[in-house]
């Protein structure tokens, strides 16, 4: 999103510490194919790329020059379960050589319910991971063909089970907003979802984004989007109906039961430090953000051959940690901690704002208590807009 500049006169800036990147994210950019909808860095049905890509990922984290201890381990993509299980194997004693996992640490991996085999699952769990994020997106078998997925209702149930039988710790995403989805099925569909046991659920609305089959059979007349008004619907029906199951809802498309809150996406809601390696994979690293070449075969290329893989970086100053820290942090339901912003940025948050704050405040949009700043409900409905606004 495009921000115009701020016309705030911020204070002489105390000098802004960054602390040591404790999360890792690691970029699998592997398919069975392209889900009409999906404009993530990936490459679909290459198998034979997945050597040179190992090859390549253990030389990227190589520059970290000696092995990092992390509190989180986050395998995203793409679809990490793509690989075989000894590609598996081959990856994570990857890993393990260069970050030592702390005590209590989270290592989450994102998972299709196809190709899910025992002998992937034990690869996982021998390995000590202990998270798993499923791709479900829904349980109605002819939306899933719509959305142009692999599997259907009985195999992501039968997914969610068997992950069940080995995690402590299962999360599943599903999409609302679906062409031909109706109120009435959403709310199945978290009934469903909650009376399977996960304990953690990410919800999305469908967007239709530039370059992908969705945005061209939109513009062909050949997908129509829900209105606005049944979306809102189906996303205030997620704030109502998972509470009541045990779900706290502790950001804008997250719900958890209590103590399984996902730690690595925290620390990018905190605007915290954080690695990142693989095909488009993001980092920030000491004030510095930087984003990896998001064309697979030009990554690895450029990574065995000793080139520069980032396809950009840039050195953010002490206001524009603030803007993102803002762009962030307002996705978290607690909000954003008044004091710690201060200490941090060395400027109060409302100041920040100039006007628009007291504005926004009025208008039911944003609250402020126990020394924090939050989206209303209101306010988390329309979240990008009160973002834009907030930052002038």
């Amino acid at each position: 999103m495009c921000l115009r500049a701020s016309v705030v006169n911020l204070p002489p800036p105390p000098i802004l510490k960054h602390r040591p990147p404790r999360a890792c994210y690691i970029h699998v950019p592997f398919c069975s194919h392209r889900c009409g909808y999906c404009d993530f860095t990936l490459i679909a049905r290459r198998p034979d790329l997945v050597d040179d890509y190992l090859t390549a990922l253990e030389i990227e984290i190589s520059s970290l020059g000696s092995p990092q201890e992390v509190d989180t381990l986050f395998l995203g993509g793409g679809t990490p379960t793509f690989l075989t299980a000894d590609q598996l194997r081959r990856l994570f004693d990857i890993l393990l050589k260069w970050f030592r996992l702390a005590p209590g640490y989270e290592w989450s991996i994102e998972a299709n319910p196809t190709g899910l085999t025992d002998d992937k699952l034990e690869v996982l769990e021998a390995s000590g991971v202990n998270r798993v994020s499923l791709g479900v997106q829904t349980f109605d078998s002819e939306l899933l063909k719509l959305l142009e997925r692999d599997h259907d209702e009985t195999i992501a149930v039968d997914a969610i089970h068997r992950l069940l039988a080995r995690f402590s710790n299962v999360s599943i995403d599903l999409i609302f907003g679906i062409p031909g989805q109706s109120l009435p099925h959403w709310l199945g569909t978290i009934d469903k979802a909650t009376q399977l046991g996960v304990q953690h659920i990410s919800t999305y609305g469908l967007t239709f984004e530039a370059g992908t089959t969705f945005w061209s059979r939109l513009s062909k007349g050949q997908l129509q989007q829900i209105p606005d008004s049944l979306e809102r619907e189906m996303y205030e029906a997620v704030m109502d109906r998972l509470p009541t199951s045990g779900y706290s809802q502790y950001e804008i498309s997250n719900f958890a039961r209590p103590g399984f809150e996902s730690r690595h996406n925290q620390v990018y809601w905190k605007a915290d430090s954080f690695f990142g390696f693989g095909p488009g994979a993001a980092a920030f690293v000491n004030g510095i953000r930087r984003t990896n070449h998001r064309s697979v075969t030009t990554w690895i290329k450029r990574t065995l051959t000793g080139q520069n893989a980032a396809g950009e970086s840039e050195q953010l100053d002490r206001e524009g940690s603030a803007r993102e820290a803002v762009m962030v942090g307002f996705r978290q339901s607690q909000g954003i901690s008044l004091s710690r912003f201060k200490d941090r940025y060395g400027i109060d948050l409302p100041t920040l704002a100039g006007p628009e704050f007291d504005k926004l405040v009025a208008d039911g949009l944003l609250e402020v208590s126990d020394g924090h700043v939050r989206l209303t409900r209101e306010g988390r409905c329309v979240a990008n807009r009160v973002i834009v606004e907030f930052m002038g």
